[in-house]
Order: structure tokens, then sequence, then C-alpha cells
């Protein structure tokens, strides 16, 4: 049994452009409107995971460790942890496999005679087995990291690009600014916060 790099659920909420929201979450022609952040999750310390990672609208796949494995080492030997950033990666940070999910794998690739180790720099460094470099061809043109993204939307990865920028920017001014810095950046994040669940309220333009 091959490890998989599993998804969690998300919920999307939706909002009413009403005070009153209908129970059901219900709007025109039955499409469910987002209701505001979650309760208790409003504030500066709201807790929320990475739409690529949790699921949603353009829900993550799961990866299929071994396929992933073989095509990476098809293309030349590496060490495990190399591997695991590659397919990071190729799935534009979409999948990151663990450890615990990658070298269990491996192990039984290389009980399986596809996989061989062999010492490098007091690391283990894997490559391909005549027969696994057949078991490789027979994914053809596959590449297991597409298949996690397929159907996910584009904004996805580039509003996830610019959220990384912003929290090592606040960070920065936490640690190396003054009290009146810090105070101004507060109110930038929580106005920043305000526009982002005022995007979500809008009236989606349907194409």
């Amino acid at each position: 049994m091959r490890p998989d790099f599993d998804t969690q659920e998300h919920h999307d909420h939706e909002h009413d452009d009403h005070e009153h929201f209908d129970p059901r979450g219900r709007g025109p022609r039955g499409r469910r409107r987002w209701q505001g952040p979650p309760e208790g999750m409003g504030g500066a310390g709201m807790g929320f995971g990475p739409p690529w990672r949790r699921g949603g609208r353009g829900r993550a796949r799961k990866g299929d460790v071994r396929a992933a494995l073989l095509t990476l080492l098809a293309e030349s030997p590496k060490h495990g942890y190399e591997m695991i950033q590659q397919i990071e990666e190729r799935s534009s940070g979409v999948w990151r496999p663990s450890p615990g999910a990658v070298y269990p794998a491996l192990a039984l690739l290389e009980d399986q005679g596809l996989v061989r180790s062999v010492e490098d720099g007091g690391k283990k460094r894997f490559e391909l087995t005549d027969a696994g470099r057949e078991a490789a061809a027979e994914l053809g043109e596959r590449k297991p990291w597409d298949e996690v993204t397929q159907g996910m939307d584009p904004a996805q990865f580039k509003l996830r690009d610019g959220i990384k920028p912003i929290a090592m920017a606040a960070v920065q001014v936490m640690e190396a600014g003054t009290p009146a810095q810090q105070e101004q950046a507060a109110a930038v994040l929580a106005e920043t916060r305000r526009k982002l669940y005022a995007i979500l309220a809008e009236e989606p333009v349907e194409g």
C-alpha cells in the first residue's frame, strides 16, 4: 500500500447582501453566498490554511508518491529530500509529500527491485534499476504533480505567491519597527483584511 498525500477538507464561507441572512445560505438562483468569517476567526490571530492545500473550489487531488518517485529517478539519481523538494517545486507548492510518505515508498520500491540506494557523502542516493526504468517508462507522459494541480485556477497560485512576502514584511516590522511603526502596520493589515472580505461579499460576475 503506497502512501498518498491527503488534502484537507475546506468549506467556503459565503455572504448575503443584507444584514439578515437566509438560514439556508441561498442567494438568487439557489447559489450559496459567503456569510462572513467564521465566529471567533475574524481577528488578527484568525487561523486559516491555504486553499491550495485545504480543498474547496479547485481542490488539490491526492498525489501518487510512487509514480512521482519513479518519474524523478528516471531523470537522474536523487536523494530523498531532493525528491520532496522537486515534487513541491513542480506542483507550484501544492503538493509536498512528507518524509513519512516518501522514504517508506522508496523502501518498498527497493524491495520490489525497482530502485537501489548507494552511499553518497553519508547520505543515501537512489537510482532506478533496469526493472525500475521499465516501470517508469510504463507511466508514459504522465506527470503526477500535474494530476495534483489539474483543474486548479491559476489565480490561486498568484494569490498564494502574494501572501508570503506580506507576512515576511509584517514580521520584519514587528521585529525591527518602532512602536509607532508597528501600530501603523497593524492598521494596514486590519484594513487589508476588511478589503479582502469585502471582495468575497461582492456579487460575482457570471461569465
